[in-house]
């Protein structure tokens, strides 16, 4: 079991953009994948999610249609693209890999939106 790895994340303005990967190995074999966040004192919640069969999407409803989620199982990597981001969407994003029999976290990647 490797652990995923984000990256991607930095510090933009409001209204800017950002782009964040996650390396993983074998998401071939999993079952879906996802990027959820956690600001400083809330809770870890979900962002996006994304099968691997189908790769059917779901977005939670903040996102209101900024970012997008997209995975190339061929580089064995998952993507997040962000734009229009906000202040209230800064936190730590991490990436999830759901296998089948376990799930794998990253350590995250720190987004920061200056307004």
């Amino acid at each position: 079991q490797v652990q995923p790895v984000e990256s991607g994340g930095g510090l933009v303005q409001a209204g800017g953009s950002l782009r964040l990967s996650c390396a993983a190995s074998r998401i071939g074999s999993s079952n879906a994948m996802g990027w959820y966040r956690q600001a400083p004192g809330k809770q870890r919640e979900l962002v996006a999610r994304i099968t691997t069969r189908g790769g059917n999407t779901y977005y939670a409803d903040f996102v209101n249609g900024r970012f997008t989620i997209s995975r190339d199982n061929a580089k064995n990597t998952m993507y997040l693209q962000m734009n229009s981001l906000k202040p209230e969407d800064t936190g730590v994003y991490y990436c999830k890999v759901v296998m089948p029999a376990y799930d794998l976290w990253g350590q995250g990647t720190q987004v920061t939106v200056a307004s």
